[in-house]
């Protein structure tokens, strides 16, 4: 077997060494890819969203006004009942009783009244003992009365159309007077409220037009945003001194009858922005909460820029301060430049950049 002279060994070896490193240095000398872009001046719109509660227009507690045995439920939770429909029916035996007490105290005293009236005729009787028998027969028809409503109390009918709630209370149950049945809500109109700070409050009753209120939308808890736009028709009178916040309520018609009392979703208020200076969110980076982007000047030269956002929108910015229309901004290859470096790039079109992103715009 020929042995290998171990010079020769000691050769290879640094060849292939050498070889390799070669190739790795070759690898961090290929060229990296740098694209620039411009802004992209143009009318457009972003949303303002807000977290709201939804409200039934008309939201009550149905209670019971008499003490006594639950007799009847004619109606089921969930279901919709018309107005001055029957829902609960309480034992009534102890107030119809008090009912033929007082038709019977009644007709005692009419016959009294009656009677005195012929002899007050006659003269036999003064005035005054006709006014006390008037007066007793009055009394008795007030008592009447009492008894009659005490009597139709014991039946729960509804006030307004609506949806029933669940039920607190069982066939059979004994409820005091007062006590909570149910609930009763009208859907076919919400309200649906939602806190606006004290700036943005200022800057809507500033810009805000007489007789032209604000509409606005409503997205759901899926993300969907609901059929029918709503409209900002009440503000309440005191703002909340712990929040600095105060209350706007929207108003949505709700003919489909999706929403339901408790429901709570997002507000979005649709903000126009004109003439607006856009660049993709992927153009800027940050330092310290504060965002830059890399301007490119004409000697190719790269130098960071802080910007001030005005409005947020879905992979877009729009720029309110330290851009102008027609500067270059570095699009891709931000990881790789550093501040000063001189580089070669490639350019787009703003449009084209902006083309695969999700713009909020029209």
């Amino acid at each position: 077997m020929k042995v290998l002279n171990p010079i020769f060994k000691l050769t290879c070896l640094a060849s292939v060494i050498v070889t390799g490193c070669h190739k790795e240095h070759a690898v961090h000398e290929e060229s990296i890819d740098y694209v620039v872009t411009e802004p992209l001046v143009k009318d457009t719109q972003y949303y303002k969203e807000y977290v709201c509660q939804i409200h039934s227009i008309q939201h009550i507690e149905v209670r019971a006004l008499e003490k006594g045995y639950l007799t009847d439920i004619f109606v089921d939770e969930g279901q919709y009942i018309e107005k001055g429909e029957v829902m609960f029916q309480i034992l009534p035996l102890i107030y119809q009783a008090e009912l033929k007490r007082a038709q019977a105290e009644v007709d005692f005293a009419k016959i009294e009244f009656q009677n005195a009236k012929q002899l007050a005729d006659k003269n036999v009787v003064s005035p005054n003992e006709l006014a006390l028998a008037q007066a007793k027969y009055d009394k008795a028809q007030a008592e009447l009365s009492l008894a009659e409503t005490h009597l139709s109390l014991t039946k729960v009918t509804a006030p307004f159309d609506g949806i029933m709630d669940r039920f607190h209370v069982r066939l059979g149950s004994l409820v005091d007077e007062g006590e909570l049945l149910t609930s009763l809500s009208d859907n076919s109109q919400m309200w649906v409220y939602f806190n606006v700070p004290e700036a943005e409050y200022l800057e809507y009753k500033t810009n805000a037009q007489d007789n032209n209120n604000l509409e606005v939308e409503l997205r759901l808890a899926n993300q969907q945003v609901f059929d029918y736009p709503g409209i900002v028709k009440t503000i309440v009178a005191d703002f909340n001194n712990e929040t600095g916040n105060i209350a706007f309520r929207a108003t949505f018609p709700n003919p489909d009858q999706l929403l339901r009392h408790g429901q709570t979703g997002n507000i979005l208020i649709k903000v126009p922005l004109n003439q607006a200076l856009l660049i993709p969110q992927k153009s800027t980076f940050e330092v310290l909460d504060k965002k830059y982007v890399y301007v490119v000047d004409e000697d190719h030269t790269v130098h960071s820029r802080h910007i001030k956002v005005s409005a947020e929108l879905p992979h877009v910015y729009a720029v309110a301060e330290g851009l102008e229309e027609g500067e270059k901004i570095l699009f891709e290859g931000l990881r790789h430049v550093r501040d000063g470096e001189e580089i070669e790039f490639e350019s787009i079109e703003a449009s084209e950049a902006l083309a695969n992103l999700d713009l909020y715009a029209e």
